[in-house]
């Protein structure tokens, strides 16, 4: 107490003692005192992230709330306080901001942004959106699966909602279901578009997960804690009222595997995304060198089991060897952890395999290596959008292996002559998805020309032994 405090205190002590009256500002004084010791106290035993009002908004810094939008040319990029805005323009998802004192409510699917000053006795709804938070609105075969959240402005919502917890950051909420835990969609409609939306952010967000598992976050923890600083937040099963400063609800999407650095405001790249996966997954004695490469260039053949199996992939790893390639013959299980791939990939000099979700993988190669894709028939193009034209973007050398018809286990079952084999794409013209996906990619094998291979092999040694002169 300082020395002023102290005569005032004594003086008022003083004037009790003679029953006089207390003067209105002396008195004014005093209780503003207790008021003050009594917060400091509740601050000091409760924490600081803590406040007596339970109702008042989280206090946070402002430029984390304004800077809500990745994108820096959408309707949202200046997002007022106290106000929703939702994008609606992209194909493959919506995605809405809100910006003011949030707080969820799970068991009603909403997210309640409650104005200030708002005191009424009765809850009042003055604005709502509804929002299906996933990157795959254009899919019919999927979208009834996907919930909705919405969005409500309420007034004097305060009473009814209550903060039970508090945070510092905003939220991101996304819907982690629909085709998660095949690969190739864990990270084109999910992790990709979680580093566009969330980078910017510098990890001070907190996620939100719609359709949350445990093996989700187990499997992918390493790279989550690179997009965040806490702990993913089952929205679904955690029934408490979270508060927010400001959220994200949905998540911006690109294209197939890729950045586009015209639409982020800060002109990322997918071969930024390279960095995130090195720091979840290589060693810290690692970070910033490059450890010592084997004698002879690495070749990592990916297998597959089931469908678009490589028949004599045991004669394809010998011309990998007789080249003078150290093989390596991946098979990627659901077991697997990630920090094994990526130390595998990430340490090659070409990877090898058949069309499938597994090549998704190539995002852990480093630049300059070599990726060679092997086309079944029929799906060239499919093969391109979904892997070629990213892998090229990412900074690999990319080389497509298209199979002849006499390397295709439907030269056996269906004949030269027939317009499967023969013509594909005639087949397949007005035909649709499914065509593709059961006659093309569930029911056909390869078994490789080894003269052919031995010769696409032999330039990619070449290569690789180029890229390590470079190093």
């Amino acid at each position: 107490m300082t020395n002023n405090h102290r005569n005032q205190y004594l003086h008022l002590n003083s004037a009790s003692a003679r029953r006089t009256e207390p003067r209105p500002l002396q008195c004014l004084f005093l209780v503003s005192l207790i008021c003050c010791n009594l917060l400091l106290a509740s601050r000091f035993f409760f924490g600081f992230s803590s406040y007596i009002n339970f109702y008042a908004a989280p206090e946070v810094e402002t430029d984390t709330v304004l800077n809500l939008d990745s994108y820096s040319h959408g309707p949202c990029t200046s997002l007022q306080s106290n106000a929703i805005c939702c994008d609606r323009t992209g194909y493959h998802s919506d995605i809405c901001f809100v910006r003011g004192d949030v707080r969820t409510h799970s068991s009603s699917s909403s997210i309640f942004l409650h104005l200030p000053g708002a005191c009424n006795d009765d809850s009042v709804t003055l604005q709502e959106e509804s929002i299906s938070p996933y990157t795959r609105k254009w899919d019919a075969a999927i979208k009834s699966s996907i919930p909705e959240i919405h969005l409500r402005t309420t007034s004097g919502a305060d009473a009814s909602l209550p903060c039970q917890v508090r945070h510092d950051v905003p939220a991101l909420v996304f819907f982690a279901g629909g085709y998660t835990g095949n690969v190739f969609h864990d990270f084109n409609d999910g992790m990709i578009p979680l580093y566009i939306t969330s980078h910017h952010l510098r990890r001070q967000v907190a996620l939100v997960v719609l359709q949350y598992r445990d093996w989700w976050s187990s499997k992918y923890k390493e790279i989550l804690a690179q997009l965040s600083d806490f702990p993913p937040i089952d929205f679904s099963n955690d029934t408490r009222t979270h508060c927010f400063p400001g959220a994200i609800v949905g998540l911006r999407y690109h294209g197939m595997l890729s950045i586009d650095a015209s639409r982020s405001s800060e002109n990322g790249r997918i071969r930024d995304l390279l960095h995130v996966l090195q720091d979840a997954y290589k060693p810290k004695t690692e970070v910033g060198r490059n450890p010592q490469a084997p004698n002879s260039p690495k070749l990592v053949v990916v297998s597959r089991t089931g469908t678009r199996t490589m028949e004599n992939e045991a004669e394809v790893v010998k011309v990998g060897e007789q080249i003078g390639f150290q093989v390596e013959v991946l098979r990627p299980v659901e077991t697997m952890p990630l920090r094994r791939m990526y130390n595998t990939l990430s340490s090659c000099d070409v990877m090898m395999g058949v069309h499938g979700a597994a090549l998704t993988h190539f995002l852990f190669m480093r630049p300059g290596a070599l990726f060679i894709q092997i086309v079944p028939l029929g799906v060239e193009k499919v093969a391109r959008i979904c892997y070629g034209e990213p892998a090229v973007a990412m900074g690999l050398r990319y080389v497509e292996y298209k199979v002849l018809p006499t390397e295709s286990s439907l030269y056996y079952k269906y004949g030269e002559g027939d317009p499967v084999v023969k013509d594909p794409e005639s087949f397949l013209k007005g035909r649709g998805w499914e065509v593709t996906k059961n006659v093309y990619l569930g029911g056909q094998n390869v078994s490789l020309n080894l003269d052919r291979l031995h010769e696409v092999l032999l330039g990619a040694f070449n290569h690789a032994v180029s890229e390590r002169g470079k190093r």
